[in-house]
């Protein structure tokens, strides 16, 4: 059974049929048509249904007051936090006031925690879980955005909301209820005025009162009506000499505020006071409203008005906008008075520091000192925004002669700005610093304009000025310029003046021990840097920096070595440093960290050749993109790499070309880069080779121009001298070739390995040599690299190799090497490669090569080789030596187009079967 709403069955009845479909529903509508009743009505009902009720009902005072909402959310869940990981254990405990602050909360942690609670209560056995809001224009904003950043992730859950919506008041949905998710969509319920009959049994239960029908229809045409405003006239008809006669007007209904400025208006100077008070309160306790001298006779008066409740801890407004009311109508000087009164008598600190906030108007270093600690702890318990604000004040306050107070203070605020996801005022903020100081300060602030500017993607080198600004503000040998360099070494795109900033951060940096972290990316960066302009890898400065970071990566930096695992083709490692950062960055909802190391995941397994693990990767991140508003690119091009690999050339193109004209108008050499490779990629693979040459010669420009000697992710070389090759421009082909191997001279990697053997074979055989020692050498390479690193690139060495036997009219071993080249790209899923092979192996004619090939030596040896006998003990059973064993293997694979004894062993299985 369910309370009965008066005038409201039917509403009711279809915002509950509407809870149990997907979607959140939102109830509106003005002040006192009766909301929160409807609200109440529903929980309750959810609550007798067997559904896990989470609600909270924020009031205005309580907008100032971090977590206060979501502490009543979730409290119902308290016997879940302990599961949490640690960082959200933490969040969650200071949340609900269950521990201490025993470090700085960050804002994304909260959401994630309440992301991790709500998904473990909607899996829960009940037979729903309901999230419901009511009045949410007053949550803080600490507990909207954690709110909004959990309701949007976590599927499953009915959402009740309800707010206040006047005239004239803003469209946004509270808590962005509309932006919907897995294509539910927000169901509005709005509350219609009622009409006679129902406000005739509105006022007999509230009031006791019976209107004749005449009046009552007038007044329910004053209040529109509205329930509370019919209320509040009829207590001012109550409160007149007589009663009104038919042709009396009524006490204007116009403003709640006025009907009720003239209840308090009426009441006793010390009854005034008190319900002041109580307005001005967070909390309004007995025992604060005690000490401020207030008696329990004075409560007595605004209780029979209508206004409070008094209960035996505390007092309430009977109606929200009763306590808004009665703090609209107190005049500024009054309350500027009654803030001292409470800022001198209440226990919390944070209370306290609200009301000196709003009761100081000069300067006050006692204050302001207040108000600073006050807003440490909001910021350390994950409230940057409101931090903010008290910072800010607490600079207002700070006299103007105490200069570095007074910038540190306004600086803090810009920080808290910056974390609270607040840009633009960050923004504004730090330039009015910088603007207003110099020094230290100064050179603080252009850092954090700097880090604004990296972090929104400003274009050009906005970065890279701000921070070279702030690099000429600092003292040169102070850790604050030591932080300067190691961010430039970020934001600087040009490798000699990254690497040199690195290295000044790293000297300055070293033997601090408070700048562990920056010391680690200094070392990281130019470790990075100094490979990248082709210097040997000093490895040492990569493991210092790691031992250094210990557990936690150092956060400038921390993808880099994962960067340079790929680079190197070590993509075990890669992935397990990947995937913690991404446990780590999904425990702390760091969400634009988890949409980078996606990123690079995706790019791991591509080249890896595990491509339906890159495809779920990149897809991920595609949709936290699209969520953040990334713009993209990065994940873009990555899927579009994946098409061209798997040979879908004519959606890969389309990715090359918009990427090509995006670089244009941002003038950005990143994404230049990227897709000129991907447009090389997609011409060659489609086998119009001078369009593939042209845009690999242009990349290599482009590369030459940022002095990046070693371009550690850009692998393109093998595939240029493939495009000129094809070509026919066999002298830049040559060329191509002695840059490659500089390259693998440099830093031998997997990929260098296979693609200078490849290219050897191309120009060899393009060249009229004879291609027999390439090959040889190319077989070598290909064995050197295990099956499970680079699989496309060990099947196009395959792929050269058919194409060198048959232009050298050996048509067994180029069929052999073709057959191998078609399975192994098939197996990977590489198509257009798989078709190439196809084609070159329909030029080939002829019969498969079987072992019947073999001379009788080579049969003998590959018998022995095939059963898992060593050279050494095959030369002895034979009575041959080692060389000649080697010698007799070698010719075998290449008759028979395998690299490896476990081919080897299939082949002869094979044949053993046909005859």
């Amino acid at each position: 059974m369910r309370h009965t709403i008066v005038g409201r069955d039917e509403v009711f009845d279809r915002a509950w049929q509407q809870l149990g479909r997907p979607g959140p529903v939102l109830v509106e509508g003005p002040a006192g048509i009766g909301k929160s009743e409807l609200w109440r009505a529903l929980v309750g009902r959810a609550g007798q249904s067997g559904w896990l009720v989470l609600s909270c009902a924020p009031t205005e005072a309580e907008a100032e007051l971090p977590y206060a909402a979501l502490a009543d959310l979730l409290r119902p869940l308290a016997d879940r936090v302990a599961a949490l990981p640690e960082p959200q254990r933490t969040a969650a405990e200071v949340v609900l006031l269950s521990g201490d602050v025993r470090e700085a909360v960050d804002v994304r942690v909260v959401g994630a925690a309440t992301r991790s609670l709500l998904e473990a209560a909607a899996q829960e056995t009940h037979p729903a879980t309901l999230v419901a809001v009511d009045d949410a224009p007053w949550l803080d904003r600490p507990s909207e955005r954690a709110l909004r950043y959990a309701l949007r992730r976590v599927a499953g859950l009915s959402v009740l909301v309800s707010r206040r919506r006047g005239r004239g008041d803003p469209e946004t949905v509270p808590l962005g209820l509309d932006e919907g998710r897995d294509g539910s969509r927000l169901d509005r319920v709005e509350l219609p005025p009622l009409d006679v009959g129902a406000l005739h049994h509105v006022l007999r239960d509230h009031l006791g009162v019976t209107l004749t029908r005449p009046m009552l229809v007038r007044v329910a045409r004053e209040a529109d009506g509205n329930p509370l405003l019919t209320i509040e006239v009829v207590r001012a008809m109550q409160r007149l000499p007589r009663h009104p006669s038919p042709g009396d007007d009524l006490p204007v209904a116009a403003s709640m505020h006025h009907l009720l400025a003239d209840v308090v208006a009426g009441l006793s100077p010390a009854s005034r006071d008190a319900v002041r008070l109580a307005a001005l309160l967070t909390v309004p306790t007995l025992v604060d409203l005690t000490a401020a001298g207030v008696s329990a006779a004075a409560l007595d008066a605004p209780e029979e008005a209508g206004l409070i409740v008094v209960t035996p801890t505390g007092v309430r407004f009977t109606h929200p906008v009763h306590a808004a009311a009665v703090r609209a109508g107190i005049p500024p000087g009054v309350r500027r008075r009654l803030h001292r009164r409470l800022a001198d008598l209440v226990a919390d600190p944070d209370e306290r520091a609200r009301h000196l906030a709003l009761c100081t108007t000069e300067p006050d270093p006692s204050v302001a000192d207040t108000l600073a600690a006050a807003a440490d702890r909001w910021h350390s318990r994950g409230a940057p925004d409101l931090a903010a604000d008290l910072h800010d004040r607490a600079g207002q306050l700070t006299p103007a002669d105490d200069r570095v107070r007074l910038g540190q203070r306004r600086l803090a605020a810009a920080r808290c700005r910056l974390d609270s996801g607040d840009l633009p005022a960050a923004r504004q903020a730090v330039e009015a610093v910088a603007a207003d100081f110099s020094g230290d300060l100064r050179a603080e602030s252009l850092l954090l304009r700097a880090v604004v500017a990296w972090s929104t993607g400003e274009a050009g080198q906005a970065a890279v000025e701000f921070g070279t600004r702030a690099l000429a503000a600092a003292r040169p040998d102070s850790a604050l310029a030591g932080r300067i360099h190691a961010h430039l070494a970020v934001f600087n795109d040009h490798t000699e003046p990254a690497r040199a900033h690195a290295q000044a951060a790293a000297t300055l940096l070293d033997g601090r021990d408070d700048e562990h972290d920056l010391l680690a990316a200094a070392l990281v960066l130019l470790f990075f840097q100094e490979v990248r302009l082709g210097r040997p890898p000093r490895t040492d400065l990569l493991e210092r920096a790691l031992a250094l970071e210990g557990d936690e990566p150092a956060w400038l930096a921390s993808t880099v070595p994962a960067i340079w695992w790929k680079s190197i083709d070590d993509a075990e490692r890669a992935r397990r440093r990947l995937h913690q950062m991404l446990g780590r960055a999904e425990a702390r909802g760091d969400e634009p960290l988890q949409h980078e190391l996606l990123s690079h995941l995706g790019e791991a397994e591509l080249l890896a050749g595990r491509w339906d693990e890159a495809e779920r990767h990149i897809a991920a991140a595609r949709d936290l993109g699209d969520q953040l508003g990334s713009g993209l690119v990065a994940e873009t091009w990555l899927a579009a790499l994946l098409d061209a690999n798997r040979g879908r050339l004519a959606e890969a193109a389309r990715v090359a070309e918009s990427g090509l004209r995006l670089a244009e108008e941002l003038d950005d050499d990143w994404c230049r880069r990227i897709h000129k490779q991907l447009a090389g990629f997609v011409a060659l693979s489609a086998g119009r080779m001078a369009e593939a040459a042209a845009a690999f010669t242009a990349l290599a420009a482009a590369l030459d121009a940022q002095g990046l000697v070693e371009p550690l992710s850009m692998r393109f070389e093998p595939d240029w001298i493939e495009a000129c090759v094809g070509a026919g421009d066999l002298d830049r082909a040559t060329a191509v070739l002695h840059r490659l191997d500089a390259r693998h001279r440099r830093l031998p990697r997997p990929w260098t390995t296979l693609g200078t053997a490849r290219a050897r074979v191309l120009l060899d055989s393009a060249t009229g040599r004879d291609p027999g020692p390439a090959l040889d050498a190319l077989a070598a390479a290909r064995d050197s690299v295990p099956p499970h690193v680079l699989p496309l690139d060990r099947a196009r060495c395959l792929f050269v190799a058919g194409m060198a036997h048959r232009r050298s009219r050996r048509k067994l071993p180029a069929r052999q090497a073709l057959e191998t080249a078609v399975a192994e790209f098939s197996a990977i899923g590489a198509a257009a490669f798989a078709e190439r092979a196809r084609a070159e192996l329909a030029r080939v004619g002829g019969r498969a090569a079987t072992p019947r090939h073999l001379t009788p030596t080579e049969d003998r040896v590959a018998r022995l080789a095939a059963r898992g006998r060593t050279n050494r003990a095959i030369a002895d059973e034979l009575f041959v030596s080692p060389k000649t064993v080697e010698a007799n293997l070698a010719r075998v694979y290449r008759k028979l187009g395998i690299s490896t004894r476990a081919e080897l062993g299939a082949a002869m299985t094979r044949a053993d079967a046909q005859t």
